[in-house]
């Protein structure tokens, strides 16, 4: 006989906080809270602490199932502190995942949710032999943000900027102007290591490498890297791009800089263009951004590339090991499910969400502009978490730190990246 595990969300936040039924899997509930339920969440999404901290204490609220959140992440060695939970027995009931070699991690802790009511809302779960691991987080995406009022000003119509050669051009005229624009640098833009921002450069940009230009789901590229081999006349083509980045870059954000460092310039007007996705709309929101931004492709290729990169950059997995799994898939589902966690997502968080139920919009520029170019199509898909765990940061990472240290040294980086991706098959 089956066991009954049918339990339902828990109700009542003044009078609003509606929890609606679940799965027959998916649960939570003030009886729950009496046996002593609890969730302990660790998650890598800085820029939405301050939110899913709310979120989570209105949910204790409302359930009188305490909710706990840890956030770690902004380069953050978030896989080496949860290895070190795991190790210690202090494993949380729900955990983060990038793709497929997060997965291949932690396989044995992460809960099938395939029954969850939410799965059939969304095409972007994470999925594997057909079942469901994953509960998404978000749609994210990224072109090379800009400016608009600095781009009018320097005569430069974000438009065109459709090849390496419009960008070399763009790049030229307005580093020229600097001093009467009140700039900087031409872009904000990190990539050390010793600054936990090695994602932006070894992950983001190089997924330009992996999938741009090609068709939305055409992971070629990649698969050819998982056997160790470079496209050398595609990779040169990137690397020429890439380098025109670094050299218009301001040298002490790139080399040294953190996160903060990085948005602020762009926030302050200090740079033209900006290297981070739509995640940094709450952070542009903080900081007093009201000039108009949007985004122009990454095109390194010698051809027109209009496609900006999208992608499910990751998922939330339930610990199946913990006596707090029902209680936690519960308040996943409730983010999917009620009016209170769309809020969250889209109003609060400022997320794109990954269910076709939430009808929200978000208010951040950038997001708008991924939802944008979401309807119009062409975009290009977002590959790295193909990769093995650990090989963004500890492969890539200081690579791409090393040419930012010295951007001339073009052959020398292309020879790093030739070595780094043959030795991919034996991680």
């Amino acid at each position: 006989m089956k066991k009954l595990r049918t339990v339902l969300f828990i109700f009542v936040f003044a009078a609003a906080f509606l929890l609606v039924s679940c799965t027959k899997k998916a649960a939570g509930s003030k009886q729950d809270a009496k046996k002593g339920a609890s969730i302990k969440m660790f998650q890598l999404k800085v820029e939405i602490k301050d939110a899913i901290d709310s979120y989570a204490a209105d949910y204790s609220a409302a359930t009188g199932i305490p909710v706990s959140v840890e956030t770690l992440g902004g380069g953050g060695d978030y896989a080496g502190t949860l290895k070190a939970k795991a190790q210690s027995g202090n494993m949380p009931d729900i955990f983060q995942i990038e793709g497929q070699g997060g997965y291949d991690l932690w396989k044995d802790y992460i809960a099938d949710l395939s029954d969850q009511s939410w799965v059939k809302d969304t095409d972007l779960a994470f999925k594997q032999n057909g079942k469901v691991y994953g509960f998404p987080v978000a749609i994210e995406g990224y072109g090379l943000a800009y400016n608009a009022d600095i781009l009018q000003k320097a005569g430069v119509d974000p438009a065109k900027l459709t090849t390496r050669k419009a960008y070399e051009d763009a790049f030229k005229l307005i580093d020229s102007k600097k001093a009467e624009l009140g700039l900087d640098s031409v872009v904000s833009m990190a990539a050390s290591v010793a600054g936990g921002m090695w994602w932006v450069a070894a992950q983001h940009n190089l997924a330009c490498y992996w999938g741009g230009g090609l068709a939305f789901d055409d992971t070629s590229i990649i698969e050819m890297a998982l056997k160790g081999k470079l496209d050398e006349k595609r990779f040169d083509q990137y690397a020429k791009y890439l380098q025109l980045l670094f050299k218009y870059a301001d040298k002490n954000i790139l080399q040294n800089g953190s996160y903060d460092n990085q948005v602020a310039a762009f926030a302050r007007g200090k740079a033209a263009f900006l290297h981070q996705g739509n995640w940094v709309d709450p952070n542009l929101k903080q900081l007093g951004v009201t000039f108009k931004i949007g985004y122009a492709p990454h095109a390194f290729l010698d051809t027109e590339e209009k496609g900006l990169y999208l992608f499910a950059p990751s998922w939330w997995c339930v610990n199946a090991k913990s006596p707090n799994a029902e209680a936690a898939k519960a308040f996943l589902a409730s983010m999917a499910e009620t009016p209170q966690g769309h809020e969250f997502l889209v109003k609060k968080a400022g997320m794109i969400p990954a269910f076709k139920s939430v009808k929200l919009q978000p208010a951040g520029q950038l997001s708008r502009a991924l939802m944008e170019a979401n309807a119009r199509g062409g975009n290009y898909g977002v590959f790295f978490g193909m990769l093995p765990d650990g090989a963004g940061r500890n492969v890539f990472g200081p690579v791409f730190d090393l040419f930012a240290q010295n951007p001339d040294a073009i052959d020398q980086f292309k020879a790093d990246m030739k070595k780094a991706v043959a030795g991919l098959p034996n991680m």
